[in-house]
């Protein structure tokens, strides 16, 4: 089996909006671009390390109770952020990993992004979003 590394870019959801609506310049928009993101499927949420949340500006807005590999931990818990992930884009909180640590794209992202790890080939697949194959339910 292999393990699939994507490209994420990070943009601060406040900036945007905020650049959007002119209340600041496009070019003071928080943004940043992670090349080795794992494709994790037994992580729950996106995982970024603590340097990259605090690049972005993000905030916290609480805590969680987490199963790590190292055993239950409570972790930090930042929102606004938006991802564009092979050209699938997304709002969603993160959890702080240590700094260095390699980014997690967790299943919940991968799942509303519509992206599907092809381990074999190493790479995501894009679920369909048109017609009666859209990987979109509305029950």
């Amino acid at each position: 089996m292999g393990k699939v590394i994507v490209s994420m870019t990070l943009t601060n959801w406040a900036d945007q909006v905020l650049a959007d609506r002119g209340f600041i310049p496009a070019v003071d928009i928080r943004t940043c671009t992670v090349d080795n993101a794992l494709v994790d499927t037994g992580t729950t949420r996106l995982c970024l390390p603590v340097d990259v949340i605090e690049k972005l500006g993000l905030k916290k807005i609480g805590t969680i109770d987490a199963q790590t590999a190292t055993g239950p931990q409570v972790v930090d818990v930042y929102a606004g952020l938006q991802i564009n992930v092979e050209g699938r884009e997304g709002r969603y909180d993160c959890v702080v990993l240590p700094a260095g640590q390699t980014p997690l794209l967790g299943l919940i992202p991968l799942e509303d992004l519509g992206l599907d790890p092809d381990l074999q080939n190493q790479r995501l697949r894009h679920l369909p979003t048109t017609g009666k194959e859209t990987y979109m339910t509305i029950l």
